[in-house]
């Protein structure tokens, strides 16, 4: 396992579980990507660079007091490590927890995220990794 490559997804996460913006996009090449799939309804589509993904991810959090995202599982391979991810979110006034598990793919070169691709399910990271089930 890329030791490195590893290391700077799950600093990305920490950095998103305290809102760091500088401490998760210092570890982004300036033009990466981030995609969302089809089925993420009104999120879906690609951003760009870290105004156009600092934004989206801005946008989405700004109806929950609070959120966090939990590492569950890592599988790298080459370039790419893949990750089953926990989310979690309290909307704001409610005691109420919302709670899914996504996979997401992140693409790393010289050290920089060049992009990253969220999936419905875990497991299809994982695959589009090249890990078989």
């Amino acid at each position: 396992m890329s030791q490195e490559n590893v290391e700077i997804v799950r600093s990305i996460y920490e950095a998103f579980n305290r809102r760091d913006w500088d401490g998760a996009f210092c570890h982004f090449h300036p033009d990466a990507e981030v995609t969302n799939p089809a089925r993420a309804g009104p999120v879906a589509g690609t951003y760009r660079g870290r105004d156009e993904i600092q934004g989206f991810w801005e946008d989405i959090l700004t109806p929950f007091e609070a959120a966090s995202a939990e590492l569950e599982e890592l599988f790298e391979s080459g370039d790419q490590v893949a990750v089953a991810v926990k989310l979690r979110a309290r909307p704001r006034g409610s005691s109420a927890e919302i709670e899914i598990r996504q996979g997401h793919l992140f693409t790393i070169r010289d050290g920089k995220v060049v992009s990253s691709q969220g999936f419905p399910k875990p497991l299809d990271a994982f695959e589009a990794a090249g890990m078989r089930a």
